[in-house]
């Protein structure tokens, strides 16, 4: 009697694995509807994309995977250590140099995601980043310079941003277009 029950145990658990897959992958497209709606604007916003390089300036702020939020809206995996971050107005895969304005520590980044939405934020970076240019994750904010590197264009090409004729180690200046707009206030 006792290999019948173990027989019926093996069965069982035959049976539930195709059961825990479809389960597993619900849970999986669940996530990923989930990551797609909080990707977008807010409703009634609309993104303008600028494929010019010119620099932009404003506040940063940094964010991370959290639960059902652990893709970006390019579809790679959001990594908390990543160089990665958040855009409204850069084309994602663009390369750009942020630099922290209070610390003058600066790191390049691939533009991954959409956001921030907030007023006079220009980009969310990963918690690495965050530390590495020396952004109170306490107040959670610093002003920033935004300097592209490389844009993607529409056609398929790549056009060197203001950041690619900076060298690497060249200190921020916020001339962007947000800081002629500031200035003009």
């Amino acid at each position: 009697m006792r290999p019948a029950l173990m027989a019926l145990a093996g069965l069982a658990g035959l049976m539930l694995t195709p059961a825990l897959a479809a389960t597993d992958a619900a849970a999986k497209a669940e996530a990923a509807k989930l990551d797609a709606e909080r990707a977008k604007p807010p409703p009634g916003s609309r993104i303008n994309v600028d494929h010019s390089g010119r620099k932009e300036s404003g506040t940063a702020t940094w964010y991370g995977p959290h639960r059902g939020r652990n893709h970006t809206a390019s579809g790679k995996r959001l990594i908390a250590g990543g160089h990665t971050a958040a855009s409204k107005t850069l084309p994602l895969g663009t390369k750009a140099k942020v630099t922290n304005l209070k610390t003058g520590k600066s790191d390049v980044v691939t533009i991954e995601d959409r956001g921030p939405f907030g007023k006079g934020k220009v980009i969310d970076v990963t918690p690495g980043v965050a530390q590495k240019i020396g952004l109170d994750k306490k107040a959670g904010v610093a002003p920033v310079v935004v300097a592209p590197i490389a844009v993607p264009q529409p056609d398929g090409s790549i056009k060197p941003g203001a950041g690619a004729a900076e060298p690497p180690d060249a200190p921020a200046r916020p001339d962007g277009p947000a800081a002629s707009q500031e200035a003009a206030k």
